[in-house]
């Protein structure tokens, strides 16, 4: 079967239907010159190809070259019964597969949100049918439906030690996952991102559009905060090779306080 993906955003469409929807909403945008379209096997023709390498121990991080569409880092989370790939990238093939299915078989697919969509119902067949989870609030946002695609709310226990969790506000349905065993056991956070890790590596951003500046209310970032504070975690992973390695589950208090601050006129004084 053939299918389009976005050369913007990098999700796969069943069709050109003329426009990319997620590329349309307000949250991301097309470019000004117009909505275009590519193919695997463009993609292929133009040398892109996909490697992995180890973030730590039973974690890896996916990456094309060149980046396809947002150009997020997918990642691969490993466990003794089963593997999770997060935020699958635009691009796939049987090189880039066998590397993730050398780790042994993958038991679910899951995006962040639908700008992380990827070439997700592609990345199923390629690893051998594997299920697809998309959040119920999110499941308009799908261009390419398909029956290995499986709605989900609130949480799913996806593997020993491994959650799914609905938290909303960058998306409805955006979601991240929380690994235990991570980081030697002091808990990682896959936060896609519905909390941003910043470039300075010491705090988060919450933002309805992260490329149209477009904050969250000081209340929703409050509910996305105090949803995570119930899990014990010391490194926050974000969707592209951004990371803050250590103190970052008080780093997100820190960063939800902040923000409600500057909302509030806080620190209106410093402006």
């Amino acid at each position: 079967m053939s299918f389009w993906i976005c050369a913007t955003c990098g999700v796969e469409h069943a069709e050109d239907s003329g426009a990319c929807a997620i590329c349309a909403d307000e949250r991301q945008g097309v470019p000004a010159t117009g909505q275009r379209w590519s193919t695997l096997y463009d993609l292929h023709e133009a040398g892109v190809r996909a490697d992995l390498r180890e973030l730590e121990p039973a974690l890896f991080g996916i990456e094309s070259t060149p980046h396809v569409g947002i150009g997020q880092q997918a990642k691969l989370l490993y466990t003794p019964t089963g593997s999770v790939l997060w935020d699958p990238i635009g691009f796939v093939d049987n090189d880039i597969a066998s590397q993730v299915l050398a780790h042994g078989p993958v038991r679910a697919i899951v995006a962040s949100h639908p700008h992380m969509f990827g070439v997700q119902v592609e990345w199923s067949r390629a690893l051998g049918g594997v299920p697809v989870l998309v959040a119920e609030a999110d499941l308009a946002w799908v261009a390419r439906p398909d029956p290995v695609i499986e709605p989900w709310s609130t949480e799913v226990h996806l593997l020993p030690g491994v959650t799914l969790v609905q938290v909303g506000g960058h998306f409805p349905g955006s979601g991240v996952i929380h690994w235990a065993a991570g980081a030697r056991g002091r808990g990682v956070l896959l936060s896609g991102d519905t909390v941003f890790a910043n470039p300075d590596r010491t705090s988060v951003s919450f933002m309805r559009s992260y490329p149209n500046r477009l904050p969250l209310s000081g209340p929703v970032v409050e509910r996305v905060a105090r949803s995570l504070e119930r899990f014990d975690f010391d490194r926050l992973y974000g969707n592209f090779d951004t990371v803050i390695q250590t103190d970052a589950r008080a780093i997100v208090r820190r960063s939800a306080d902040r923000h409600w601050g500057w909302v509030r006129g806080d620190f209106d004084h410093l402006t």
